[in-house]
């Protein structure tokens, strides 16, 4: 359980409160075998100009995903006070130790930061690291965008994600910021498990909160890069904190409606992927293969589709095992 009056280890070299643009570090310390006294050194950049709403923008929640990254580096250097009314608080790597290694998990001590929060101050690296978003900087924000990709076992159509919530009228303004992103789709996201998760932090304490999925396969293209860098400027004009127009594109609506959705492979092997992302699929079509890689001459498993709609997610690499999600079937809403 955590212990909400323990003090955070982490501390900021900038102030959150001060006008301006401040580039930093939030500081943890960690002792290891290569340092005693040595602090691992997450990047933070945050701009403020006057009274306003505040936007918590990160990236690399997930080590081996690229686009928030690259989106939120550029827009560290790019954005100045005089752009904004408001306050801007960027963090590229969010699960740094993760984002250094090219993992999902943190080298340090396998912590998937999209699986631990609220954390813990008194935890492991990336509990603290977890904990210190939750008590510190989620407080802080109205808007919340955390930019996803696959990573290396995944890829997707690039859509931006908001989900189902009890509140309606949070909801609303959750799904009308996916909207505003202008990804070329706009998923309304069944989770297999929100325990954990930062989105349902940051749910949890109101906020309007947007996710995305935008490519796959360890890193990032031209496209998935100018996807994340046109999103997080159009939600930022919508939140009312950039002043600037609207880059409005097109988005295809989906949904993921139920547990149907998901395609999970039953066997080991060479994975033979039978339709592209964002091809559409009827119920019943073949979908993947998987064949026997030990030996020749067995016929190979066959999955299909338990829905009609579009391939929105695959498995990325050519193997695949038992239990890994193959592909996800996501339904156009018209």
């Amino acid at each position: 359980m955590m212990n909400e009056n323990r003090p955070s280890p982490i501390t900021s070299t900038v102030d959150f409160q001060a006008e301006g643009k401040a580039h930093g570090f939030l500081k943890l310390p960690y002792s290891h075998d290569e340092s005693a006294w040595s602090n691992i050194m997450i990047p933070i950049t945050v701009v403020k100009n006057g009274e306003g709403p505040t936007a918590l923008l990160t990236g690399a929640n997930h080590g081996d995903e690229y686009e928030g990254p690259v989106a939120l580096h550029r827009l560290a250097q790019e954005l100045e006070p005089t752009h904004i009314t408001g306050t801007v608080i960027i963090v590229p790597a969010m699960n740094y130790p993760a984002f250094k290694a090219g993992t999902r998990t943190s080298p340090i001590d396998k912590g998937n930061m999209n699986r631990l929060f609220p954390g813990r101050p008194d935890g492991s690296v990336t509990e603290k690291i977890a904990d210190y978003f939750q008590r510190f900087l989620l407080p802080l924000a109205d808007y919340v965008v955390d930019i996803h990709a696959g990573g290396k076992t995944l890829d997707f159509v690039p859509f931006a994600a908001a989900h189902i919530l009890r509140n309606k009228e949070q909801q609303g303004r959750c799904h009308a910021a996916m909207e505003a992103f202008g990804a070329p789709y706009s998923m309304v996201l069944l989770e297999m498990d929100a325990v954990g998760m930062y989105d349902t932090a940051a749910e949890e304490m109101g906020k309007v909160f947007v996710s995305t999925e935008l490519g796959g396969g360890g890193s990032s293209t031209a496209r998935s890069n100018a996807i994340a860098w046109r999103g997080v400027r159009n939600i930022l004009v919508h939140a009312g904190i950039l002043l600037d127009e609207m880059d409005g594109h097109d988005s295809i609506r989906l949904d993921m409606p139920d547990a149907a959705c998901f395609i999970t492979s039953e066997s080991n092997g060479l994975f033979e992927i039978c339709v592209d992302l964002g091809e559409a699929v009827e119920e019943g079509q073949l979908i993947a293969r998987i064949h026997d890689a030990e030996r020749t001459g067995t016929a190979p498993t066959e999955y299909r589709a338990k829905r009609s709609g579009i391939l929105a997610a695959r498995h990325f690499p050519g193997q695949i095992k038992i239990g890994d999600s193959l592909a996800v079937i996501a339904e156009i809403v018209e």
